[in-house]
Order: C-alpha cells, then sequence, then structure tokens
C-alpha cells in the first residue's frame, strides 16, 4: 500500500498528505486541555490552508518540478498581494480622515 502511495504523482502524494495535515490541525485546535497544543494547530492549520491553495489548483499528475515552479510563483502573487495591503492600508487610512 504504501508503495502504491509513493508510486502516484508528486502533486498527488502532497494533496494526499495535505489532508492529513488539515485533520490533524483541526483536532490539534479543538483540543481543550493544552494551549500549546492550540497554538501550534492553529500554525499548523494556516501553513497547510497556504500550501493546499497551491497544491489545490495544480494538476494531480504535475511532477516536482512543475509542482515547485507554480508553488513559489503562487507564494510570490501571494507575497505581493500582503506587502501590497502593509504598504497602503496607512495612505488609505490617511485618505479616509480628510
Amino acid at each position: 500500500m504504501i508503495r502504491r502511495f509513493f508510486k502516484q504523482p508528486f502533486a498527488a502524494i502532497v494533496q494526499g498528505i495535505l489532508v492529513i495535515l488539515l485533520v490533524i490541525s483541526f483536532a490539534m485546535i479543538t483540543q481543550q486541555f493544552n494551549e500549546t497544543i492550540y497554538r501550534m494547530g492553529f500554525l499548523l492549520l494556516i501553513a497547510s490552508t497556504f500550501v493546499q491553495i497551491v497544491f489545490g489548483n495544480l494538476p494531480p499528475e504535475a511532477n516536482f518540478k512543475q509542482s515547485i515552479k507554480l508553488t513559489a510563483v503562487v507564494f510570490g502573487i501571494i507575497a505581493i498581494v500582503f506587502g501590497l495591503g502593509i504598504f497602503l492600508a496607512p495612505h488609505l487610512v490617511n485618505l479616509g480622515r480628510r
């Protein structure tokens, strides 16, 4: 069973791993005993969600090179959007005060 799993294309393997990580992060968030586990689960949820956005839009038959290339492009776009938001927010607030 494990050999069959690893014979799949790279994108399909990562998508399977991400589903498992998302379930684990939800379990870590729903527990009510330890705040550290909650925080780690929350960070895991955020990270796995960003990676899932990328790999959810990849064809499952994509190889390693194609997957890494698209991942870099999407993370670059995300960084640009966040950077523009951080840069523009103070200017937009000042416009609203006038």
